[in-house]
């Protein structure tokens, strides 16, 4: 019995939530941000967001060029024999 009632007031929290969230209006942005991306300044597109664009995008080449480092060692690892004791 508890746990019918306990779902009960969770299924009342989340739809409470869900028909606030809905009722609150967003500030249209899409015509700024098609400005934005659309502004001809020599950046490609997934650099035209800002500084965190430009981070996002250095990391995650980082990320790529160690991996496939990591990788072609541990390819290198495996192929070699292992040394009889």
């Amino acid at each position: 019995a508890w746990r019918d009632r306990s779902f009960l007031s969770l299924r009342q929290i989340s739809q409470r939530t869900i028909s606030t969230a809905s009722r609150r209006q967003l500030e249209n942005r899409v015509p700024e941000k098609q400005k934005l991306f659309q502004e001809d300044n020599g950046l490609p597109v997934y650099l035209k967001g800002g500084a965190m664009d430009g981070l996002l995008y250095r990391v995650t080449m980082g990320l790529t060029v160690f991996g496939t480092g990591y990788v072609l060692y541990e390819l290198m690892v495996a192929s070699m024999p292992k040394k009889q004791k």
